[in-house]
């Protein structure tokens, strides 16, 4: 069959090659890929920055943002033949540690997990794909295509979810919610935000375009520009970019008792203005909270599923920017100033 490859951490490897089917002991859910997701992380995979093929092998499968048909079920998987599935990305640690031993395999402390398409665990860019049972989550089958967008969707609940665990730690009845960048989990981050019926904001540096309108069409205020020049201050703010003066000043512009969770992770770039000591005492002297997140368990994908049920279609659609098939691979990689979800579709839905 053909799968997307690459030799980790050897930039220009990246291939469309015939590897072997794959076999039970990968899973018994036989599953014929319709769609995989391309993200930041596969570019950088791609690029040679980092990636782990699995034990004893030279190549590593890409992609983990999956969409599926199932095939063959298996004698216990509660699936049936045609089901829309996707897999979970991570596995727990072998140890394992405390996290992990109870299915917080998100919240791993030791790094010594997996994950498909990433970290010795080939991924979802081939023609079919094996997964336990229990990593597999069922799509509503009127998504249909959009499906695939349950990966960073998987990402934005958590988020959200933590950002809600902090808040009880207190009287605290938010409001206003800001979401920085508007990229995929930005822009899903607004939508599950509206859907908790908060009063959404999202900030980006587009002037106009797709981005603007699709902000709107949520019933969210867009703006552009600076976080500090805001005429408000927001409850929780989801950011999404990973640019340090955005993070800072996202720090100091949160109201009194709000919470800021870092989603997007960023590589360097200029220091921001205001020091370290600043940003700290700005958080210290309002109660407020800043949290990391990243990937998510089980039942974030549920929750997940949930909500990209309840959206939209229309809207949704619009997400999805490009398609590209595999053998055109290296153009769904090379990311235009108008994509936002860019899908490489191996099979008709």
């Amino acid at each position: 069959m053909k799968a997307i490859t690459v030799e980790p951490k050897k930039p220009g490897t990246a291939k469309l090659m015939d590897i072997p089917e794959p076999g039970v002991h990968e899973g018994s859910v036989l599953v014929q890929a319709v769609a995989v997701g391309v993200c930041g992380t596969d570019v950088e995979i791609v690029e040679g920055k980092y990636g782990w093929a699995p034990p004893g092998q030279k190549h590593l499968v890409l992609g983990h943002e999956s969409l599926g048909r199932v095939i063959d079920p298996g004698p216990t998987s509660g699936l049936k033949k045609g089901d829309l599935v996707v897999g979970i990305v991570r596995r727990p640690d072998p140890v394992p540690c405390p996290n992990c031993a109870v299915g917080e395999w998100d919240m791993c402390s030791n790094g010594l997990y997996t994950e498909r398409g990433i970290k010795e665990i080939n991924g979802y860019m081939s023609e079919y794909w094996r997964i336990e049972p229990e990593y597999a989550i069922k799509v509503d089958p009127t998504l249909g295509l959009l499906g695939v967008l349950l990966e960073p969707s998987s990402v934005v609940a958590k988020a959200l979810e933590q950002v809600g665990l902090i808040g009880r730690r207190s009287f605290w009845e938010p409001r206003t919610a800001l979401i920085t960048g508007a990229g995929p989990i930005g822009l899903l981050a607004a939508l599950f935000a509206k859907l908790y019926g908060l009063d959404v904001h999202v900030l980006d540096r587009a002037a106009g375009g797709l981005k603007v309108d699709l902000v709107r069409e949520l019933g969210a205020t867009y703006h552009s520009g600076s976080v500090k020049d805001l005429d408000f201050e927001p409850d929780t703010i989801i950011e999404c970019t990973g640019v340090g003066q955005v993070i800072a000043e996202s720090i100091q512009r949160i109201g009194a008792n709000g919470i800021v969770c870092l989603a997007g992770i960023g590589h360097g770039g200029a220091s921001p203005t205001s020091s370290i000591a600043d940003v700290a005492s700005a958080a210290v002297l309002r109660n407020n909270v800043i949290v990391g997140s990243v990937n998510a368990n089980k039942r974030h994908w549920y929750r997940a599923s949930q909500y990209l049920a309840r959206a939209d279609r229309g809207w949704l659609t619009k997400l999805i920017t490009r398609i590209e098939k595999p053998e055109n691979f290296m153009k769904a990689l090379q990311r235009s100033p108008d994509d936002i979800k860019v899908v490489i579709q191996f099979s008709d839905i």
